[in-house]
Parts: C-alpha cells; structure tokens; sequence
C-alpha cells in the first residue's frame, strides 16, 4: 500500500531533517568546531587519527602505513570504517566516483591507483567538507581529482560515467539508500563495479537509539540489515552481490559512543557489486 499524502508529507520532513543533522555534523567536523571529533583525541605527540602519519585509528580501518603517508595532512580525518581501495581493484585510467567523499583521503588514494589517465570526483552534500576537499587537491598536487557538492540520492554526474563507485561509511546515512544504489547503477558504466565500506545492523536497535539524532548521524541508527542492502542493489539492477561482515571491527565501532556499546548493533562490512555488461543505464 501507498503513502497517503499525509504520511508521505511526514517522511520527506523526517528525510530533511536527517539529512540537516547530518550535514549539521559534518560541517562541524571539517571546521573544527565538532568536540567529538576524533581529532579532539589527538594528543601532543602527534598519536591519534588527524595526525597525518602513522595515523594508528586509520590503521585499524584497513589502511596501511604507506596508504597514510601517501596523503598530506588534513584529508584523513578518521571517519571511515574500512578502506574500500583495498577491494575496488583500480586500474590505471579509471574514473573512480566516491560517495560522500568528505575531506578526500580516499579519493587521494584513488587517485594515486588511476594515475594521470584517470579521473577521481568526490561527491559530498556538506559545503564545508567540499571546501575542505578542494583546499587539499593543492596540497596533494591531485591534479586528476575534482570535487563536487550535491546528494549522493541525486548524483551530480552523468549517465555512464564513471568505473567504479566507492564509498566509506556514509550510505548508511542516507534517507533514501535504495536511490543512492539507483543512482550509483546509473552513474556506472556497464561492466562496472561498486566497492563500498559500511556499516550493517546485526540486532534490533532499541527504540530510544533508532529514534535518537545523534545515533543517526553517527552511522549508527541509520544501518540496514544484510538482507535489506541485498534486496536495494538487486532492485536497482546490481548483480554478483557480496556482503561480507567484518566481526573485528567491533573492536572501533564499540568506542563510537560513550553511552553504549554500538558493535552489539551494527558491525563493518564490504559491499561488493556489479553492474550489468549489457545494463540499462
């Protein structure tokens, strides 16, 4: 059965103010301004996740050391959860699409993967992280890297354009995350593939955490079941499927909040996915 317009009314205003909050956050975040920020954690020595070397929270997602260091200070802000590089497979003169691509450390590293002949765009709906993103395309002399604001529900890219789409721990966010798999199918040239790093719900959230705002913006209360995330990619026309639940992430997502214990809910996970040789786009 259909929304009536009443109820339909009631969810587009619940989708615009999840998406205010979270906007809200991570505008915080790439200014500075967001006390539980992890780089607040960094301490004088330089140990901690914005420290832009040995980056030891990075680590923990999926990094490695060389990955660190191949970007310059202030793209890395440690808010992933894995590296979805280590699995998009790239190749030199792809053009690689990243989803909610934040202040750009893993469009840098794709970049690094494409080479000249690539093309890395990072899209995210935060005016102040894609300003933040653009001020360390200089710093890291990405000259194959561009930016670009707009919703990951509403791709500010053409038809068949890009090789792979990318993403890390920001689908879980969406409102609307059967859209953002449409428009992520619609962006892909036939053939190409989606490698996204997310989070995947485990148990049943308790009612005051589902309906809490913070939860949501911190990529707890928005995660979907396993099955859930199956059946959108189908829908949207995605084949080869892989979901592969990562158990020891439990070890960062537990720390994500200090009220309780967020791994007994949700847990990492890879995404993997095809589109089509002989897709529609």
């Amino acid at each position: 059965m259909s929304d009536t317009p009443s109820e339909q009314s009631s969810l587009d205003r619940d989708a615009t103010a999840q998406r205010r909050l979270v906007r809200e956050r991570y505008a915080d975040i790439a200014t500075g301004d967001d006390a539980d920020s992890c780089c607040e954690d960094a301490t004088a020595d330089g140990d901690g996740c914005c420290d832009g070397a040995t980056g030891t929270d990075s680590e923990r997602l999926g990094y490695s050391s060389e990955d660190i260091e191949a970007v310059a200070n202030g793209a890395d802000l440690g808010l992933g959860c894995g590296n979805p590089k280590a699995m998009a497979d790239l190749e030199p003169g792809e053009t690689v699409l990243d989803l909610g691509s934040g202040a750009g450390f893993d469009c840098f590293l794709a970049a690094n993967e494409v080479g000249d002949r690539g093309q890395v765009i990072g899209v995210d709906m935060t005016p102040e992280m894609v300003e933040k993103a653009r001020e360390n395309v200089a710093v890291n002399d990405a000259r194959n890297v561009e930016f670009r604001l707009g919703e990951i529900e509403h791709l500010p890219v053409a038809d068949a354009r890009v090789d792979v789409v990318i993403s890390n721990c920001v689908i879980n966010l969406s409102p609307a995350k059967g859209q953002v798999f449409a428009e992520a199918f619609r962006v892909l040239v036939p053939g190409g593939r989606l490698a996204v790093s997310d989070v995947v719900l485990t148990a049943e959230l308790p009612e005051s955490l589902e309906t809490d705002p913070d939860s949501v913006a911190a990529c707890v209360a928005g995660a979907s079941p396993v099955s859930e995330i199956e059946r959108l990619l189908a829908d949207a026309g995605f084949v080869d499927v892989r979901i592969e639940p990562k158990d020891d992430s439990a070890e960062f997502i537990s720390e994500w909040d200090d009220r309780l214990d967020p791994s007994e809910y949700v847990v990492a996970a890879t995404i993997e996915a095809r589109k089509p040789t002989a897709a529609r786009n």
